[in-house]
């Protein structure tokens, strides 16, 4: 199951989405049996939004839930948006990440984005745990990101054609992305 919904890139989609068209996150079968049909199940909140300005924050955010009929068993689905187990979304994550990528220090990159340099430090370490792994199935899908040696150039040539949250979407079709 795709945890992650590309087709939905802002919040914005998200509330229209949520509002008008909930099956949009409907997936196709349980992650965890395989059986189909599933049903609507109540919802939880997010803090998603971190715009801070007065008055701006749409917080919190409904995420529908969906159950099983057969192993009774909740899930749901997140828009690309909203980075799973994340307080931060993806563009902040890779603003940071482009920032140490391109030489930058954790100081630098913390401020620039607004977070804490330990922060910017968890997600480079994050990143660099799984390099292999995502490296490994993004080459096989983009070929022409495999023609570069280092880990950083390869992640910048990859940051550079798309969006973090698009890049976290197709790893979500071949492995969970934590």
């Amino acid at each position: 199951m795709f945890r992650i919904v590309s087709a939905v890139t802002s919040l914005e989609q998200h509330f229209v989405a949520v509002a008008h068209d909930p099956d949009v996150y409907r997936p196709v079968a349980c992650p965890h049996c395989g059986i189909g049909g599933l049903w609507r199940h109540g919802c939880y909140h997010r803090k998603a939004d971190r715009d801070t300005r007065a008055g701006a924050s749409r917080n919190p955010v409904l995420i529908l839930r969906f159950c099983c009929h057969g192993c009774r068993r909740t899930c749901s689905r997140l828009p690309a948006c909203i980075a799973p187990r994340r307080w931060y979304a993806w563009a902040v994550q890779q603003l940071a990440l482009l920032c140490l990528l391109g030489g930058g220090s954790l100081h630098q990159a913390g401020r620039l984005c607004g977070v804490d340099r330990h922060t910017a430090r968890r997600w480079w370490n994050w990143l660099e745990a799984r390099n292999a792994t995502f490296a490994f199935f993004l080459r096989s899908r983009f070929p022409q990101w495999g023609r570069t040696r280092d880990r950083e150039s390869f992640w910048r040539t990859c940051l550079g054609g798309m969006p973090l949250h698009e890049v976290m979407a197709w790893l979500d079709r071949e492995l969970i992305v934590p």
